[in-house]
């Protein structure tokens, strides 16, 4: 037990300030299928989003989101469209087909954050077409309503089963979630000490795997909010930090 000590300690504190870490993300609340919090949108446009892609959710059942924030608040795009999407828990539950648009306004970065469920259709590779041939070309000539629009047309074209015009020089830039990252290194090395001690490796190892399974998969149980009369709200999807960014 004396080898445990230290390492529990270790454990509960590196669990904790994660914890902390994501607390600290103010994310915006869930008000319907376009939330833009960064007024990067005219109404007619926000309007026109939100019927075409309660539309898409009618015809598929999968829930598209478009979100434009005005700050990261210090984390990384692809950091904070993981936590979004386990937050708001966008997708059904037994189908994990959710999607979510995110705009960053003051980093002028662009992310497409995809369910578990949609990574088939909606690939990385994809994910990246989008953005850099169809999103940040608009942006970067201060045409924001185009932009998100093109880009939304995009994501229900291609899971319509519809092909895009060939890739030419996308990026890719879909990366692991930074937060599941730090977990899955913290395990290793949990596991490399608690070989020093008796049991020590197993009980360590189980503990943070259960962590992180549990962790991985919050996005269910996120999502429960709706507005108005509307009752939008997210069905329970979970995201595994699949999509892509770029910047503008």
């Amino acid at each position: 037990m004396f080898f445990l000590r230290p390492q529990l300690w270790l454990l509960s504190a590196c669990m904790l300030f994660s914890s902390l870490a994501l607390a600290e993300i103010d994310f915006p609340k869930l008000s319907g299928r376009v939330v833009d919090e960064a007024n990067m949108l005219s109404t007619a446009t926000e309007r026109s989003l939100s019927e075409k892609l309660a539309g898409h959710e009618r015809a598929t059942s999968n829930q598209l989101v478009v979100v434009t924030v005005n700050d990261l608040q210090g984390n990384s795009i692809e950091d904070y469209g993981y936590q979004l999407g386990r937050e708001w828990g966008i997708g059904q539950k037994d189908q994990n087909n959710g999607a979510l648009l995110i705009v960053a306004k003051q980093e002028r970065e662009v992310r497409i954050e995809v369910g578990y469920g949609l990574e088939g259709q909606l690939t990385d590779a994809i994910s990246s077409q989008i953005i850099f041939q169809i999103i940040t070309p608009a942006f970067r000539q201060g045409q924001f309503d185009t932009g998100i629009s093109q880009g939304v047309d995009a994501m229900i074209k291609v899971l319509g089963g519809e092909s895009l015009p060939a890739q030419g020089n996308a990026k890719q830039t879909g990366k692991a979630p930074p937060a599941l990252g730090g977990l899955l290194m913290l395990f290793v090395v949990l596991m490399m000490l608690g070989g020093g001690g008796r049991g020590g490796r197993g009980l360590l190892g189980g503990l943070l795997l259960g962590s992180m399974l549990g962790g991985s998969h919050r996005g269910g149980f996120g999502g429960g909010g709706g507005f108005g009369g509307g009752g939008f709200g997210g069905g329970g999807g979970g995201f595994g930090g699949g999509g892509a960014s770029g910047g503008w």
